[in-house]
């Protein structure tokens, strides 16, 4: 019963889309894009039982359909990688500042953590009254006896 509602539904797509290059005319649409999701896997990929992909690759305006997007969105999936690209190439694709960036998010973020421990009263600062090298300031009252 799958297999039947999938070829009918191919079989319907295929008399929708007749010999147009997308369903609703020259450009594509969202629909043309779901479609295209659901028919290059089908089409492409190896399947263990390929009575659907059999009944895909007798409509042709469908696989035609299918080459003509992979082609002009995905020119490099005709069973040609791009070339690789040198390790010069990728370092100057690299984002500029992206070493400036980096340290400017985590700046950014420490400076926003900081802030809400501040506020929060995770953290506060007191004012002691300790002065020079760590020692408490002694009265003068205490320093006369201590002679």
């Amino acid at each position: 019963q799958l297999y039947r509602d999938a070829r009918e539904c191919l079989t319907l797509l295929s008399q929708r889309l007749g010999s147009q290059k997308f369903f609703f005319g020259d450009s594509p649409a969202s629909l043309d894009a779901f479609v295209f999701s659901r028919l290059a896997p089908l089409l492409k990929a190896k399947l263990p039982n390929g009575k659907l992909q059999q009944h895909l690759k007798s409509l042709q305006n469908l696989c035609n359909y299918c080459t003509s997007i992979l082609s002009l969105y995905f020119p490099w999936d005709g069973g040609e990688m791009p070339p690789p690209a040198s390790p010069r190439r990728l370092r100057a694709e690299e984002d500029p500042h992206k070493r400036r960036n980096q340290l400017l998010s985590v700046l950014v973020g420490l400076a926003a953590m900081l802030g809400y421990a501040f506020l929060s009263g995770i953290v506060s600062i007191q004012r002691s009254g300790v002065g020079p090298a760590g020692r408490q300031p002694i009265a003068l009252a205490e320093e006369e006896e201590e002679e």
